[in-house]
């Protein structure tokens, strides 16, 4: 009786530690939350305002730059983790390596270091 009862802890542990080594390399590998939101439409009580996410698509600082040029263009970035209400997003942050370290294991050495 005393055998079974070692062999139920062992794989149960077994599995549990499986469980937290998924769970670790799954966050490493997935995107955090997301918004695009428009970096010139702070708002002290809403946040910023989210916006499309083709604001977003360009990158590179010369195609936010040409698009910022046109009229009614948002100045969009990517805003993670942020907690969104009524097309507004707040509490988050614009550095991916940020937002991951947040969920707890810290992957940001996996990444680079710009943001």
């Amino acid at each position: 009786m005393a055998t079974g009862r070692r062999r139920l802890r062992s794989s149960t542990v077994a599995l549990g530690s499986m469980g937290v080594l998924a769970a670790a390399l799954t966050s490493c590998g997935s995107d955090p939350d997301k918004r695009c939101v428009d970096r010139d439409s702070y708002d002290v009580y809403k946040g910023y305002k989210v916006v499309d996410a083709g604001e977003c698509s360009g990158s590179a600082k010369s195609s936010k730059a040409s698009a910022k040029k046109r009229k009614g263009s948002a100045d969009g970035d990517w805003y993670y983790d942020a907690d969104v209400s009524a097309g507004y997003a707040d509490n988050g942050t614009f550095s991916r390596n940020e937002a991951v370290d947040r969920d707890g294991f810290g992957c940001s050495g996996s990444g680079s270091g710009g943001g």
